[in-house]
């Protein structure tokens, strides 16, 4: 437990930066999904739309240092050769 006033800040703040940090996450992987619903129901137009949607999401987040920029180029790599594919 923090004892000292400065300790006692950073678990405040730590808390703080890990909801908001999960909400980011939550809010990246929600647009992703989007994306593979839409490949998956056979609607191209759609998973393109969802597409352009996700990329901006996905970069924002690694702007803000919760995701890897490789990660994140992997996931467009990937929904991208899908969505080519269909």
């Amino acid at each position: 437990m923090a004892n000292t006033a400065q300790a006692k800040k950073r678990a405040r703040q730590a808390e703080d930066h890990r909801q908001l940090n999960a909400s980011h996450r939550s809010r990246m992987r929600t647009f992703v999904k989007k994306v593979v619903k839409a490949i998956t129901a056979g609607d191209k137009g759609g998973a393109e739309t969802a597409y352009k949607e996700a990329v901006p999401v996905l970069d924002k987040m690694v702007g803000k240092g919760i995701i890897h920029a490789n990660k994140a180029a992997r996931h467009k790599s990937r929904l991208n050769a899908r969505i080519r594919a269909m």
